[in-house]
């Protein structure tokens, strides 16, 4: 292989990396803008998360939890004497985590805590198309704050809101409805990737409500137990509607070798708004991609 050839292998792998889709007791959802000035999602509204650290991350849970730490200032934590986390400075140790200063292992054993990785649940994988300069295999995460942990995190209480990380990577940190997020979306007021708009639209549909029910926790489970965690959504651009639209087609739909009449796509309209089309049970009939990259 030339070196040129090496190159461009090597530009377009993906990176691993991990995103904490992180949902309140009164059903929201923790949301991150990123800094315009961003190499990559600049200015997108996302969920806390970034890529793989082969020297302290063990996994792409612990890559999920500490990624959140820095961007949003929540920890996902256990610990055997709880009482201790109260004398803990998590300004300080998030500005040394973020800033290399120490690990994020380091910080949680010298206060005696274990990142709470048993909380995250998949809830699906998304690798970016061959043609983007910055490409990222993405594995997603769910998990539910507890009372005891949340201490009444959500958007009517301003003093215990998530706050951004001073601008080094987000520049805003907040709860919202997944109905509201997609309604200021579609007015403009914020901007959604696929994957966080796809996401957001599937939770919809179950996090109906001021607060979450046990119901809608266990269906949450058992959709990100069934093939829909396992999911691996590689998208391609294509033309759809003969030719009218361009879309993200995705596995499972007829355009990519599922049944006639089978849809699973994000149509991107003429001013850039996103539609998803979807008409398969998501519980029973999601293509699953069974090659998962090793760490």
């Amino acid at each position: 292989m030339t070196n040129s050839a090496s190159e461009t292998l090597k530009l377009t792998e993906p990176r691993l990396s991990a995103s904490l889709v992180l949902v309140n007791s009164h059903n929201e959802i923790l949301l991150v803008q990123r800094n315009p000035r961003a190499n990559s999602f600049a200015g997108q509204h996302v969920f806390p998360g970034g890529n793989f650290d082969a020297k302290q991350d063990t996994s792409l849970e612990w890559t999920a939890i500490r990624e959140t730490f820095e961007e949003a200032g929540l920890l996902l934590a256990l610990s055997d004497t709880p009482s201790t986390s109260l004398d803990i400075d998590f300004t300080q140790a998030r500005k040394d985590v973020h800033g290399g200063q120490t690990t994020f292992s380091t910080f949680l054993t010298n206060n005696n805590l274990r990142a709470d990785l048993g909380a995250l649940l998949p809830f699906t994988t998304w690798v970016t198309p061959p043609a983007a300069a910055r490409r990222f295999r993405t594995e997603f995460f769910i998990a539910f704050l507890e009372d005891s942990t949340s201490g009444g995190l959500h958007s009517g209480s301003q003093e215990h809101l998530p706050t951004p990380d001073g601008g080094q990577e987000v520049i805003q940190a907040r709860f919202l409805r997944p109905e509201s997020a997609i309604e200021e979306y579609r007015n403009g007021k914020i901007g959604l990737l696929p994957p966080q708009y796809y996401i957001l639209e599937t939770l919809r549909l179950i996090l109906t409500g001021s607060s979450n029910t046990e119901s809608q926790r266990n269906t949450v489970q058992i959709l990100s137990r069934a093939a829909f965690g396992r999911m691996v959504i590689n998208p391609k651009f294509l033309r759809v509607n003969n030719g009218v639209n361009q879309a993200f087609v995705y596995e499972g739909d007829e355009l990519r070798g599922g049944p006639k009449g089978r849809l699973h796509r994000m149509v991107v309209g003429r001013v850039g708004t996103m539609n998803l089309q979807r008409n398969f049970d998501l519980f029973t009939q999601c293509p699953v991609e069974v090659d998962i990259p090793k760490l």
